[in-house]
């Protein structure tokens, strides 16, 4: 009766991709801070269109006479396929067997806990990887598991800024110098939005960078006898994933705490600067390679299970088709700890 088991309705493509869509993902920094703008596309390549205008400081000219001949709009096209991230499962039919009595349906209730346990280890992969994804995003090149990886500022045809050097692991460092190169990364990001407004600047951080800066003396004397102060010396657990958070300089630093099979989402010893524009980071999901989501606009997750030929158990897949990008790659900074 395994079969009857699986063909019921509680185990179609829709209930199950409802069913993984629905679970406690692992928690992440940037997926928690919801800075990505996540939107779904019926097609597998992402478009992105780059419609920069053109500002420019006018001359005096003649009365009378021709103005300045502005240059049009500048307008790019770039495309980018979305990345297809599968994991294949399956349950076998020993694994069902005893789980209800012959001819009856009240074991359904135990294989649809079975397969929520594996939908959940599935989800939270998948919930690791497009957050491994956000951090490259954020990063500006995007590493994926298999070492590949997306350059966002080669794909963008932009630099980027150069890295901001703290001196961080100096013994006697110079005064006003961390608070001076903040106001100089905020000033590099401000000039390369190009008056597009901004709400603060962030700053996600490694161990040892976030550790060393909130041993700066610089940086400790500037919340003596503050309330804050309690956060430098004890942190405090945010999101699940990360602790410690506190502003300097203008920027809000917050030591990033993730890391998959040993592999660190930000290096010990970096900091990775961004702006927070609306809009400036985003997350694209395009549909799944089934024959019923064909030309459909993509969701989160996707699971699918279907019998195997040889009547054993059930193939069990999950997947996510997530793409994600920082719109502006030219506002982003690292930092290290080193010296001037």
């Amino acid at each position: 009766m395994l079969l009857d088991i699986f063909n019921n309705n509680a185990f179609g493509v829709i209930a199950l991709t409802d069913a993984v869509n629905k679970l406690r993902f692992v928690p992440g920094l940037l997926g928690k801070m919801g800075l990505f703008t996540e939107t779904s596309i019926s097609v597998t390549t992402a478009t992105i269109e780059d419609r920069q205008g053109i500002l420019a400081l006018v001359p005096p000219t003649p009365r009378g006479g021709p103005g300045l001949a502005m240059d049009k709009f500048k307008r790019h096209l770039y495309a980018i396929p979305v990345p297809h991230f599968e994991i294949n499962d399956a349950v076998m039919a020993e694994e069902v067997q005893n789980l209800r009595p012959f001819g009856q349906s009240t074991g359904l209730t135990s294989v649809q806990t079975m397969l929520s346990q594996r939908l959940q280890q599935h989800s939270q992969s998948m919930e690791a990887t497009l957050e491994y994804s956000r951090v490259g995003a954020v990063k500006g090149v995007i590493t994926y598991a298999d070492g590949t990886t997306l350059d966002l500022f080669a794909t963008f045809g932009v630099s980027q800024l150069p890295a901001v050097l703290f001196d961080l692991s100096n013994a006697t460092p110079v005064a006003g110098a961390v608070r001076q190169k903040c106001a100089a990364a905020i000033r590099s990001i401000a000039v390369q939005l190009d008056g597009v407004p901004f709400s603060g600047v962030y700053a996600i951080c490694g161990d040892q960078f976030f550790d060393n800066l909130i041993a700066n003396v610089e940086v400790r004397a500037s919340f003596l006898n503050q309330i804050q102060a309690a956060e430098l010396r004890t942190g405090y657990v945010h999101g699940g994933m990360s602790y410690g958070r506190f502003e300097f300089g203008g920027i809000v630093w917050e030591n990033y705490r993730g890391a998959v099979g040993g592999q660190l989402f930000v290096d010990t010893d970096k900091c990775h600067i961004m702006p927070l524009v609306p809009g400036l980071f985003r997350t694209v999901y395009a549909p799944a390679d089934y024959i019923e989501t064909v030309n459909t606009l993509g969701q989160r997750m996707y699971a699918k299970q279907f019998v195997m030929p040889n009547g054993k158990g059930i193939h069990l897949d999950t997947q996510t088709n997530g793409l994600c990008y920082c719109t502006r790659p030219n506002v982003l900074q690292v930092g290290h700890m080193g010296a001037t």
